[in-house]
């Protein structure tokens, strides 16, 4: 009642008088308020137990907005059918299922959207699915095979799209490597993992370049186990959850210049290539700059791109085991032979003095830091900068989070290998509510202990 009075005159001086006011101003009140959009209500209950269920079903039928309204407020075009895709199911015998609201209009077996045609009209009982022929406004259909139709898109007669407001799912903050136990599994695992994500858009995917693992990230732990059991049971695959890789590199911090030579005789032809190579640090997100100062022919034209393949093909895993990048190598002499000289020789010679220049070069790993905005009601604004001190974060600022009373946005740099299970924490210390969302931001040097440690564990 305090709530509702929060956005009602007559009830607050009522409330002051410590009158009980009749419970037809109440129910009117709150529906008034919920159309306006300044109270959610929240009703608790029990499906199995039938607990709180005709609460529920009262809401709906006397506190939700009736459809002419939301008609009136979403600015509609009048007398057109207008649908809106809220679920996506995949069935094993029907197929794809788009689970749509009709705001407006009629809806019938076989309609066509322009280049989409709806295979199938249903209305959803529980689990089961009753054939119907037409539908009309705040009915909840079930669409057959609409295979290019998303959650969230607008269905009219002109197309699909999203012409309606959608609200975005959040940032999933939770990944984990999903392998398929069997290798045969490992061709129909991407297609069922890509119609999960089109069921439940909180989930995604995304493929590390420099770990080369395919991470599936969700809300939280429970989020990509109950993917794992619908991988089982609704696909037949078994899969295994691990805590994904972290993307390190390796740079160095010395110039050297370096002289290899490869020879080797067998009999008949054999092989020969001689280079002189400089290499020196370049400024970070530079990657590798290979080039050639060579003149007056000493090593012919067609042999340098093979040296540069075979330094490229060194750095993809240095001294310390990780990719190099941010090197300038520089191939300014050498010598061949004119019998035994080839590609794959200058090629040798290429992958020989990286392998043996680098080590003297003051090898050094680069760890991924990212920028992370961390959200918390105000109260746990403490708890949170603890967490983000003690994972080896830099706070760079706080401030009152925008649209949010009472809370407030943390802005730090944070080591990618320390948010892994961040979010379990920032819960843990938050009642629940904490989140952040976090980008790649640059590579930092990782020295001492820490980094003896990572290159420890990636070459047992």
């Amino acid at each position: 009642l305090e709530s509702l009075a929060d956005f009602d005159d007559d009830m607050m001086e009522k409330l002051l008088e410590d009158i009980v006011p009749p419970h037809e101003d109440v129910y009117r009140t709150l529906a008034k308020e919920f159309h306006e959009s300044q109270i959610m209500p929240v009703l608790f209950g029990s499906a199995e137990q039938s607990w709180g269920i005709k609460r529920l079903l009262k809401a709906l039928r006397h506190e939700v907005v009736a459809v002419d309204k939301t008609i009136e407020r979403k600015s509609l075009e009048q007398n057109s059918m207008t649908a809106q895709v809220f679920k996506t199911k995949h069935l094993a015998h029907t197929g794809k299922l788009s689970i749509a609201r009709i705001w407006q209009g009629t809806l019938n077996d076989g309609f066509s959207t322009g280049t989409a045609r709806v295979s199938g009209l249903h209305r959803i009982q529980g689990g089961q699915l009753e054939k119907i022929e037409s539908a009309g406004p705040g009915d909840i259909v079930a669409l057959g095979r609409m295979d290019d139709v998303q959650t969230g898109a607008t269905i009219t007669a002109d197309g699909f799209g999203t012409s309606l407001d959608w609200s975005a799912s959040d940032t999933p903050v939770y990944g984990m490597v999903v392998k398929p136990d069997k290798i045969d599994d490992e061709v129909k695992i991407s297609k069922a993992i890509s119609r999960l994500i089109e069921e439940d858009p909180s989930y995604s995917r995304r493929q590390n370049d420099l770990t080369q693992e395919t991470v599936v990230w969700g809300k939280g732990d429970t989020h990509l186990q109950v993917l794992r059991q619908k991988l089982e049971t609704g696909y037949n695959i078994a899969v295994t959850l691990s805590t994904p890789a972290t993307g390190y590199q390796e740079t160095i911090r010395k110039a050297v210049e370096h002289h290899a030579r490869h020879k080797k005789q067998s009999g008949g032809h054999g092989e020969f290539a001689d280079i002189h190579i400089q290499i020196r640090p370049l400024p970070r997100n530079s990657g590798i700059d290979f080039f050639s100062s060579i003149s007056g022919g000493v090593v012919p034209k067609q042999y340098i791109p093979a040296v540069e393949a075979g330094v490229l093909e060194y750095c993809r895993a240095g001294p310390l085991g990780f990719r190099v990048t941010d090197i300038a190598v520089n191939l300014f002499d050498g010598k061949y032979h004119a019998v035994d000289s080839s590609d794959w020789a200058f090629r040798k010679a290429g992958v020989l003095a990286m392998r043996e220049a680098l080590p003297l070069c003051h090898p050094v790993l680069l760890e991924p830091v990212a920028r992370v905005k961390v959200h918390v009601p105000n109260q746990y604004t403490s708890n949170a900068q603890g967490i983000i001190t003690r994972r080896r974060g830099q706070i760079l600022g706080f401030q009152p989070r925008e649209g949010w009373i009472g809370w407030d946005e943390i802005e730090a740099h944070m080591p990618e290998s320390e948010l892994h299970d961040l979010i379990i924490e920032m819960r843990s210390q938050t009642m629940g509510i904490g989140t952040f969302v976090a980008e790649f931001d640059h590579m930092a040097e990782l020295s001492g202990r820490l980094a003896e440690a990572v290159v420890e564990n990636s070459n047992p």
